[in-house]
């Protein structure tokens, strides 16, 4: 999924000091993704105080909604650099077209991730068959190691299994002694928990992961605090075992966290840098190669088969976008 933002804040790692409480709960804004009936995803990261829960650098929270009334996914090709985009759906269908030549139809319980690398396009819309869309977009920052390589796509089908009652669905990294055969750059985990009503789990985790809990309905208690739906619950690393515990609705939460990533980028609209040079670079290719000369064999290649034109990058802010970690 893009930030369609027209004027994208730049933003970017910096020294983000501890919560006061063991849990930290960030809220969220609601963004449109574009046109005069859009769709609206409620975004709670990045958001100031917090841009990273271990490589997580992103996400968009969205649904139910009823396809009639908000016109449903209609995001035309755009560029992504050094990230992997994680499209994890509960009810509808989305169509995924890539310049690595992907196409894949994304239904719920199922992971499709694409690995940007050093430089990609892709679209998304919902089907004619989705009456209800419903899921979370997440973006995870690859490190500087691996973020020139060539752009790629997965998908992966998790199974589920029963932990203290509730229904978990490892489809990143690992957790529980399950690990997803899915790329991922650093160690991190992201998974599916349902937890039913009144129920309380103890999960093992890795201590020195941060982590986050995005619910997606119900309300939960995480280490005893109350976060509630499309909020997250922060957690500092350090601990062994995270609480969760559900209220008489039951929960679905996604759960996501790794190690603090530890190096500087600069993320700004769909791109993701370690400098304002090289964002100015990623954007000037993306003008020239596809919006004006639309080059098939530039850096960011062709999605085929999507039927319209790519998204122009906004215009740059004044100033110089800073690296901070």
């Amino acid at each position: 999924m893009s930030n369609l933002d027209l004027d994208p804040h730049e933003l970017t790692i910096e020294d983000e000091p501890s919560p006061s409480s063991s849990v930290q709960v960030l809220g969220w804004r609601d963004v449109p993704l574009g046109g005069p009936r859009a769709m609206t995803v409620r975004r709670s990261l990045p958001q100031r105080g917090r841009s990273l829960i271990g490589a997580w650098c992103f996400v968009d929270h969205y649904g139910p909604d009823d396809v009639a009334v908000t016109g449903g996914m209609t995001v035309p090709p755009h560029p992504h650099t050094g990230l992997q985009t994680v499209t994890w759906l509960f009810t509808g269908e989305i169509e995924h077209r890539d310049s690595t030549g992907a196409h894949a139809m994304v239904r719920p319980g199922e992971l499709n991730l694409m690995t940007a690398g050093r430089g990609v396009q892709h679209s998304e819309v919902s089907t004619s068959e989705t009456s209800v869309l419903h899921g979370v977009q997440l973006w995870t920052v690859m490190p500087d190691r691996s973020r020139h390589g060539a752009p790629f796509f997965e998908r992966f089908v998790p199974a589920a299994f029963d932990f203290q009652g509730a229904t978990i669905r490892v489809f990143l990294g690992k957790l529980l002694g399950v690990t997803s055969p899915a790329t991922a750059f650093t160690p991190l985990v992201g998974a599916e928990v349902i937890v039913p009503p009144n129920t309380r789990i103890t999960v093992p985790v890795d201590s020195t992961f941060e982590h986050g809990v995005l619910v997606d309905s119900g309300s939960a208690e995480v280490d005893g605090v109350t976060v509630t739906r499309s909020e997250i619950g922060y957690r500092a690393a350090g601990s062994e075992t995270l609480s969760i515990r559900s209220g008489s609705d039951g929960a679905r939460i996604v759960l996501i966290g790794g190690v603090p990533f530890g190096e500087q980028i600069v993320m700004w609209w769909n791109f993701i840098g370690r400098s304002h040079d090289e964002v100015v670079e990623y954007r000037r290719r993306w003008q020239i190669e596809v919006i004006e000369e639309r080059i098939p064999d530039g850096w960011f290649g062709e999605v085929a088969g999507y039927e319209g034109g790519p998204l122009p990058a906004p215009t740059l802010p004044t100033v110089r976008l800073k690296p901070r970690g």
